[in-house]
């Protein structure tokens, strides 16, 4: 195997592994309460569109098809965490937004989250290494096919929580 290929590979693996064994920590954190991660970041994208966001660009944010996005809003709705409103661009659609309880729960859960993030990652990381993996991350998502760029892209602008 030509050395390049090699190294994209385990370069790739690391990558994969060091977000994967992060991620289960954050997901097994006792954070979060009776609220599931995945639900706390659908109140997270919500937190940077006042306007709302449509169920599609919900589900992009997320990762979730549009039925798996729609019963994830009903549980949230049933909750008073978001609500429904029409959308002035297309009568058809509707944008979901947070309720003010959304919004408490989710700056509640989001700094808990946050300050759970700076704790994993300052473990091993510096000020200056962590600077070096954002960069590096953002060149890997800037390289991206194009349909995945405004999603992740806006997602990586978004200061958290």
């Amino acid at each position: 195997m030509d050395a390049d290929v090699r190294l994209a590979n385990e370069a790739w693996e690391t990558l994969f592994r060091a977000q994967a064994t992060i991620a289960r920590e954050f997901t097994d954190a006792d954070t979060w309460g009776d609220m599931p991660p995945r639900d706390y970041g659908v109140l997270y994208a919500l937190s940077t569109a006042p306007e709302g966001l449509r169920i599609t660009e919900l589900g992009e944010d997320v990762l979730l098809t549009q039925p798996g996005m729609s019963r994830m809003i009903v549980r949230l709705e049933s909750r008073g965490l978001v609500e429904r409103r029409d959308d002035p661009d297309d009568a058809r659609a509707c944008r979901i937004r947070l309720t003010p309880a959304g919004a408490e729960t989710q700056r509640r859960l989001g700094t808990a989250h946050a300050r759970h993030v700076a704790r994993a990652m300052g473990r091993a990381l510096d000020r200056e290494q962590l600077k070096t993996l954002q960069d590096l991350c953002r060149a890997l998502l800037d390289a991206a096919p194009s349909p995945q760029r405004p999603t992740t892209a806006r997602r990586t602008e978004r200061s958290h929580p």
